[in-house]
């Protein structure tokens, strides 16, 4: 399902977190839970892994994660904003050390010039920590490399903001 280099990425990342003694959750728009497909596809990583949200809908990251609905209203639920809240909200609404979120534009409709297809922000949040960001416009490459491409990059900034890189 996930190919060996994402598998291999991941099986890293989780040793690093569990040498950290670091339990991670995910908070997941446009790739719907394949973060922690991915991160799960690894045996033992119960250990790490505290819980994933997918919070597709607006009302699932006003609910689940307490992304102010004021929010996604003035800035769009595909934002540098509503991802930052989105991986504040997961940590504060688990028992993880550390979360990741993603939210974007998947395609292939949906896109706009402002928020064209590709465009996905990935933010992650350390309890007690800052907040890191990232916008990716990673183009047409299809709903699935898209989502694909949005997991890679998520292991990446997971990485960096739980220290492990």
């Amino acid at each position: 399902m996930f190919s060996p280099e994402r598998l291999a990425a991941a099986t890293t990342l989780l040793a690093a977190l569990r040498e950290r003694g670091l339990k991670v959750a995910t908070a997941e728009s446009c790739t719907g839970g394949l973060i922690s497909g991915l991160l799960t596809e690894i045996a033992g990583s119960s250990d790490v892994v505290e819980r994933g949200f997918v919070t597709y809908s607006n009302e699932a990251k006003t609910e689940l994660i307490g992304v102010p609905a004021e929010l996604i209203e003035r800035h769009g639920a595909v934002s540098e904003e509503t991802a930052r809240a989105m991986a504040t909200g997961a940590v504060h609404r688990s028992r993880a050390d550390v979360a990741v979120a993603v939210t974007g534009v998947a395609g292939p409709g949906g896109g706009s010039l402002a928020k064209p297809v590709g465009l996905v922000h990935i933010a992650a949040s350390r309890r007690g920590g800052a907040v890191i960001h990232r916008e990716c416009r990673f183009g047409d490459l299809g709903r699935s490399g898209i989502r694909l491409a949005t997991v890679d990059e998520a292991l990446a900034i997971l990485a960096e903001a739980a220290g492990v890189t």
